[in-house]
């Protein structure tokens, strides 16, 4: 593994499940982020690097852990960005629908019981779902291209710098 390709994608991802997490407050458009963030993510990062040559030719394997560490990060943003603004809302608009956070972040004891276990949990899930669409994006592109990694190739991927 790339240690350097890790890091820009786990920047990219963050800021793009923070954008997200931003666009889950808007009504209607909340479940289409919600629903990019939790399972698509890691196709659309990964057909962004490829289209501006960022990474080159992964293998499934590869494709699978890059997803799911899109996932974890993007997720963990997403759930940052969220929870205090939806937070907030439900105290000012008490009709609010993401209201139930007020409730959770309310009472220290119930955050600990309740909210930390939910959100590794999504986080968890958010990474086996991207981990899976990565998965599938690198068998597609495998597919379209023609070209595979060979098995006794450098274990890094090529990229380029611009």
């Amino acid at each position: 593994m790339n240690l350097i390709l890790l890091k820009q994608l786990s920047i990219l991802s963050a800021l793009a499940g923070a954008a997200l997490g931003l666009f889950t407050l808007i009504p209607y458009v909340g479940y289409v982020s919600f629903l990019t963030a939790f399972v698509f993510l890691s196709a659309i990062l990964i057909c962004y690097l490829k289209k501006n040559d960022l990474i080159g030719i992964i293998n499934i394997q590869e494709g699978a852990i890059f997803g799911a560490v899109i996932g974890i990060v993007s997720f963990t943003a997403f759930l940052i960005i969220l929870a205090p603004i939806a937070s907030v809302l439900g105290i000012i608009f008490k009709t609010y629908p993401l209201g139930f956070f007020v409730y959770l972040f309310n009472n220290i004891g119930t955050f600990f019981l309740s909210t930390l276990p939910l959100a590794v949990f999504a986080v968890l899930m958010s990474a086996l779902f991207n981990g899976f669409t990565g998965m599938v994006t690198a068998w597609i592109y495998e597919l379209i291209t023609g070209l595979k990694k060979e098995n006794n190739q450098n274990n890094s991927i090529d990229f380029e710098i611009k």
